[in-house]
């Protein structure tokens, strides 16, 4: 058996290991067990076609999970204008208000997160306002777990003095806008990453 057979049979060997892996990765992510399955299915056929760019003795499992996290992605922004919201998860996740304020109060969070250098505002943006795990930021960012809650930490003492200074400017967004504005945020740092 030649080098070259023996390397296709051990890529496909680690590759077939992975498929539980990629499986519940793909239900995490897409939060749908068909969808996920279908990410799971669209990234072995993906990994297979690029078997040549894959270095053997290097971590599949997260070359396999970047694969996926990215067609997740590609998917979404080619589709996010178009999907229709599930009645079940909007009545998990829409809430009624019944802070008259609140409003005003996130307008003033976010306009106090413009504040925060670059790379804090992100890991901060990531972690508390899209629920993102550490390992999930710091697989997006391209940086080690232990510097995404560095980030988030010093984010978080630096919105502490920034309210306690009470030095917040103001600008030209609406206040019901905020909400709107920070998910764009989300979204834009997201796909930055994807592409």
């Amino acid at each position: 058996m030649t080098a070259a057979t023996s390397n296709h049979k051990a890529f496909e060997a680690e590759l077939i290991a992975l498929i539980p892996h990629l499986r519940a990765f793909g239900r995490t992510l897409s939060g749908s067990s068909t969808q996920g399955d279908d990410l799971a299915q669209d990234t072995l056929a993906k990994a297979l076609a690029h078997r040549e760019s894959f270095e053997m003795g290097t971590n599949m499992k997260a070359w396999t999970f970047m694969i996926l996290r990215n067609l997740f992605y590609s998917d979404k922004r080619r589709s996010w204008r178009s999907t229709p919201l599930d009645p079940e998860v909007a009545e998990r996740t829409l809430v009624s208000v019944d802070n008259p304020t609140s409003a005003i109060e996130l307008d003033e969070l976010r306009r106090a997160l413009s504040m925060l250098p670059e790379d804090q505002r992100e890991a901060l943006i990531l972690i508390g306002a899209a629920g993102m795990s550490y390992e999930e930021v710091s697989a997006i960012v391209g940086a080690a777990v232990g510097t995404i809650k560095s980030r988030v930490s010093r984010a978080r003492d630096r919105l502490a003095l920034i309210y306690a200074e009470g030095e917040i400017p103001a600008d030209d967004l609406p206040a019901h806008a905020a909400i709107t504005a920070i998910f764009s945020q989300i979204q834009s740092y997201q796909l930055a990453r994807v592409a």
